[in-house]
């Protein structure tokens, strides 16, 4: 018997476990998901509030910097939490190597300049008024 044609369990498992990096993932996909679940009702309740404003009255409050922080923390989460949601599900499901790598790296930089976006036009409107 050649040595090609018979592979122990514990030989065929090698180099396939544990990446090191699940538990840390989990903890952080779930504090995102609490810091959400205060951030999200209180940013739907605000948004409501300020669009009966007007748009003067909505750019007035976004320029209040509790209102502002609280919206770029907002942004912040949902950016991170979505890109690690994402991260789970092309890892699971996307089996090419390359194209499993690309839509990973499009993935952080679409989270990213999400988060960016926010985050410049509550600042400049913060800082304009």
């Amino acid at each position: 018997m050649s040595e090609g044609q018979y592979v122990t369990p514990t030989k065929a498992a090698r180099g396939l476990g544990s990446a090191k990096s699940g538990t840390q993932h989990h903890i952080r996909l779930r504090v995102t998901a609490i810091a959400l679940a205060f951030l999200v009702p209180w940013c739907l309740y605000a948004v409501i509030k300020a669009s009966g404003a007007g748009y003067e009255g909505a750019l007035a409050w976004v320029g209040q910097p509790i209102n502002a922080t609280l919206l770029i923390l907002t942004a912040a989460a949902v950016s991170y939490h979505m890109r690690l949601g994402m991260q789970v599900i092309i890892e699971d499901y996307i089996a090419k190597t390359a194209t499993r790598t690309t839509l990973l790296i499009l993935n952080t930089f679409a989270a990213y300049a999400m988060f960016i976006a926010v985050a410049m036009a509550v600042v400049q409107i913060w800082t304009a008024r």
